[in-house]
C-alpha cells in the first residue's frame, strides 16, 4: 500500500492495485507509522483521499488529512524563509543554489505539498562562505549543535574542522527554528565524494520557485547528488527513493551517457545504479533498456538493493542483530574503486566530529589529541555492539 501511494501520479494499473489492497483488512496503525517513519504521510493522504468513502477509516484519513494541511503550511513558510536568504545573499553579491528542501518540492513534485521538507539546504562558492554566514547571522540565524539539537557556538579549531570535513554547518533561527544547512560541497569530505564545486557552478540552470528565479543543478547532476545522498544514509527512507523516481519521471531527455560517465569519474557510478533500480524496481519509474543492463553487469548493486528493500520496513530496526553490522559495511561495498573505500575507512576513523567533541570536552591547544582519541572511541562503540549482537545471538540460541 505505501508503494503504491508514494506516487504522485495516478495510473489505471497502481489505481487497480490500490482497490484490491483496500479491500483487505490492513493494519492501518502499522502503516500510519511506517508512512511517519519513512516521510511520505503527506503523498499517503495525496493518493488515499481519492479513495471511496468507506475505504479508508475515517479517523486514518483525518488524521493524514490535518497533517497534510500543517505541513503545506510549514512547507509555504520555509519556502518564504528560503527566498528571504537567498535575497539577502543576492543583495551582498552572494550566488547561492538551494538544491533540495523547498526547490526538489516544487521542481520534482510539482507541489510543494507533496513533500516533506527538513533544512533548508543551500549551496555557496568556497570563498563566499564567511560572508554568507555573516549574513545568516543578520536574519536572525545562530550555528546549530546537531548532536544536541540545541543552538550553541563553535571553538575556532571545531568551525575549522567542520568547514573542512563536512564543507558546511548548520545555522537556526532564533525565533522560527527553521534550520539552514550552509555548505560549499555537496558531500562530507570523509564520504569521498569530490564532485568539484566549480563543476556545479559552471553548469548551473536557472528554474522559478516561489514566483522568484533562483539557480538550480542540471537534473542529471540532481540526479547523481540525490543518489550519494540516499547511498549515503543507507537508503533508510522511502522519500529518497521518491526523490529519484519522481525526478526521472518527470525530466524528459536525460542524457543518460553523460550522467553515467560524470558518475564513473566520481566513483560513484555503483551509488547512482543503486539508487536508480531501487526507483524502478520499488517504486516504477522507468529506465533505458542501457541502465538495466549496467545494474545488471554489477552484481554488488543487486545485492546491495536486496539488503535494502529487507530493512526497509522492520518497524523495529536491527533487534541486535549481526545484521546490523553487516548492514553498516555498506558504505564501502557501495565504493567501486578500492582507493575510494580506502579514504573513506581511514578518513571516517581519523576524522574527528560533534561526537568526540561532546564525550570529552579540550581546549583548541589539545585538539591534535581528537585524531587519537577518535579510533578509540569508535573501537569501544562498534566493540560494545558487537558484544551485544553475541549475547542476543546467545539469547535467541538459549530460547
Amino acid at each position: 500500500m505505501l508503494l503504491l501511494c508514494a506516487q504522485k501520479d495516478r495510473n489505471p494499473a497502481a489505481d487497480e492495485n490500490l482497490n484490491s489492497l483496500l479491500e483487505e483488512d490492513l493494519d492501518w496503525d502499522y502503516l500510519a507509522r511506517m508512512a511517519r517513519r519513512h516521510r511520505v504521510r503527506p503523498l499517503l493522504f495525496w493518493r488515499l483521499n481519492s479513495a471511496l468513502p468507506g475505504d479508508v477509516p475515517e479517523g486514518v484519513l483525518k488524521q493524514l488529512k490535518d497533517y497534510f494541511s500543517t505541513n503545506a503550511q510549514r512547507n509555504l513558510f520555509l519556502t518564504r524563509e528560503l527566498l528571504r536568504v537567498l535575497r539577502a545573499f543576492e543583495a551582498h553579491g552572494v550566488s547561492a543554489i538551494p538544491y533540495k528542501g523547498p526547490a526538489l518540492a516544487a521542481s520534482v513534485y510539482g507541489n510543494l505539498s507533496l513533500r516533506e521538507i527538513g533544512d533548508l539546504d543551500v549551496l555557496v562558492r568556497k570563498d563566499d562562505i564567511l560572508r554568507a554566514r555573516g549574513l545568516l547571522t543578520s536574519l536572525g540565524y545562530q550555528q546549530w549543535i546537531r548532536l544536541t539539537n540545541t543552538p550553541g557556538s563553535l571553538t575556532g579549531a571545531q568551525e575549522a574542522a567542520l568547514m573542512h570535513s563536512r564543507g558546511g554547518h548548520n545555522y537556526v533561527h532564533s525565533d522560527t527554528m527553521s534550520v539552514v544547512d550552509l555548505q560549499w560541497t555537496v558531500a562530507k569530505r570523509h564520504f569521498s565524494f569530490q564532485l568539484n564545486p566549480e563543476y556545479l557552478w559552471q553548469h548551473v540552470q536557472q528554474t522559478r520557485l516561489g514566483g522568484s528565479k533562483v539557480l538550480a543543478l542540471p537534473p542529471e547532476t540532481l540526479l547523481i547528488v540525490l543518489c550519494m545522498h540516499g547511498s549515503k544514509h543507507l537508503w533508510e527512507r522511502l522519500i529518497w527513493i521518491c526523490d529519484v523516481a519522481e525526478l526521472v519521471r518527470g525530466s524528459e531527455g536525460l542524457d543518460w551517457e553523460n550522467m553515467l560517465e560524470q558518475a564513473s569519474m566520481l566513483g560513484s557510478e555503483r551509488m547512482l545504479l543503486l539508487g536508480l533500480y531501487l526507483a524502478n524496481s520499488l517504486l516504477g519509474s522507468p529506465l533505458p533498456e542501457t541502465v538495466l543492463q549496467r545494474v545488471q553487469s554489477d552484481s554488488a548493486v543487486g545485492e546491495l538493493a536486496e539488503q535494502i528493500r529487507s530493512q526497509l520496513f522492520k518497524e523495529y530496526g536491527f533487534e541486535g542483530s549481526f545484521e546490523e553490522i553487516r548492514f553498516e559495511t555498506g558504505h564501502l561495498k557501495m565504493r567501486e574503486r578500492w582507493r575510494d573505500r580506502a579514504r573513506y575507512f581511514v578518513l571516517t576513523l581519523m576524522t574527528p566530529d560533534e561526537e568526540d567533541w561532546m564525550s570529552l570536552r579540550l581546549p583548541d591547544q589539545l585538539w591534535p589529541l581528537y585524531y587519537v582519541l577518535r579510533p578509540i572511541r569508535l573501537i569501544g562503540k562498534y566493540g560494545q555492539r558487537y558484544l551485544n549482537t553475541l549475547r542476543w545471538g546467545q539469547r535467541n540460541q538459549l530460547d
